[in-house]
């Protein structure tokens, strides 16, 4: 099995530089060939997905629907979830990073973005449109931390793709620099004030080994699995293969950094 995580191509806001949480904003030109490009390295690899997982948000639903158009793998289910949205910045959302750092200082900027235990201040009220509403009030933050941001991201790995991945499925995984942040920091448990060493660069993470080493460990650690089994057991055996696989991949350098020039 395969897992892939891609963090969305260049947006209007990264652009521009503002905080944009759970604000639904495009790809710029620039993200959307990075999302081609992915694609290319992906169909390259000969990496077939099973089923792929994106945000509600555009731009990660965009970057997701480009790697699979160029992979020539439109056409496999796609599951969108408010799960895997980015952290939502509470009433930091559309405000200048670099106005905000000169106001309130670079250290209180850093925190709001990398502290885990950290709170945005809030938003007295949202305004969503009609994607939100099945979820329960409850459900609907007014500003996140990372912590809060992990909480909602790892139901979603344990009773939707770690099934997938115990049974041999290949997986695409495309979201946001802090949904994918959380969801490594649930899988490898990150500590808390290590959060900032956890980079996610716009760009998949692919074995170039020929001999695929990295889907062998997780082959290997797989088979002493109980697939039959949802328990606690397997869903942190799942974890430990995916440990082994990102450090595996970290550990021979395929971070593709060309792909951001």
């Amino acid at each position: 099995m395969d897992v892939v995580l891609m963090r969305h191509g260049e947006s209007e806001a990264n652009f521009e530089n503002y905080w944009t949480g759970w604000l639904d904003v495009s790809l710029t030109e620039k993200g959307q060939e990075q999302a081609r490009k992915a694609g290319e390295k992906i169909k390259n690899a000969q990496i077939e997905f099973d089923a792929a997982f994106t945000s509600v948000l555009k731009r990660a639903s965009l970057t997701c629907q480009i790697i699979l158009e160029e992979s020539d793998q439109l056409w496999i289910p796609t599951f969108k979830t408010w799960r895997l949205n980015e952290r939502h910045y509470g009433a930091l959302v559309g405000k200048n990073k670099d106005e905000m750092a000169r106001e309130f200082g670079a250290d209180q900027v850093k925190r709001w973005r990398r502290d885990y235990y950290e709170m945005p201040p809030l938003v007295e009220e949202n305004h969503f449109d009609r994607r939100y509403a099945q979820l329960a009030d409850q459900d609907i933050p007014h500003g996140e931390n990372l912590q809060m941001t992990v909480q909602r991201v790892a139901p979603l790995w344990q009773d939707e793709i770690a099934p997938l991945l115990g049974s041999g499925k290949n997986v695409l995984i495309t979201g946001h620099g802090n949904s994918l942040r959380a969801l490594v920091k649930y899988l490898e448990d990150v500590p808390e004030d290590q959060m900032d060493t956890i980079d996610l660069p716009r760009i998949p993470l692919i074995s170039p080994m020929p001999s695929r080493s990295t889907t062998a460990l997780i082959r290997t650690c797989r088979s002493s699995i109980n697939r039959s089994s949802k328990d606690e057991y397997w869903l942190k055996e799942i974890a430990l293969c995916f440990r082994i696989f990102h450090k595996t991949i970290i550990n021979y350098g395929i971070l593709l950094k060309e792909l951001e020039e």
